[in-house]
């Protein structure tokens, strides 16, 4: 696998277009930042990291609408790849959906939102688009 990040989002949207409750997906770092920052905007309701022999693995409870059952999120894009790097600096941050989406970034800072960016004063790598 040459994108494990992509191979995340590419779970997450499937899970939700099936209307699975949980999805489980291979852990890393970065992936535990994205996912903590998904479950703190709430598009999904909640995740567990679980110690497993071989490898550890992320439990992700995903977020439906009570009555129309549409999943939380509507479209999930990975922005920068292996192949082209997407870079943005504090001037050219870009906005998801006009501000009503969220952009990722992975920063001096830690893995954070663009908005927090903005408030910090950090550029950085943009991982991907929510919204």
């Amino acid at each position: 696998m040459t994108d494990p990040i992509a191979d995340y989002l590419t779970r997450v949207r499937n899970a939700y277009l099936a209307g699975k409750k949980i999805v489980e997906v291979p852990s890393s770092k970065m992936k535990v930042a994205i996912t903590k920052i998904l479950c703190e905007k709430g598009y999904i309701l909640s995740y567990k990291v679980v110690e497993g022999t071989p490898f550890n693995t992320i439990k992700i409870a995903l977020k439906y609408h009570p009555q129309t059952k549409a999943p939380a999120i509507k479209k999930i894009d990975r922005v920068s790849t292996p192949g082209l790097r997407r870079y943005a600096d504090v001037e050219n941050m870009p906005r998801v959906l006009n501000g009503l989406g969220i952009a990722i970034l992975s920063t001096s800072k830690g893995v954070i939102t663009d908005k927090e960016a903005k408030d910090l004063n950090v550029g950085g790598e943009v991982i991907c688009y929510v919204y």
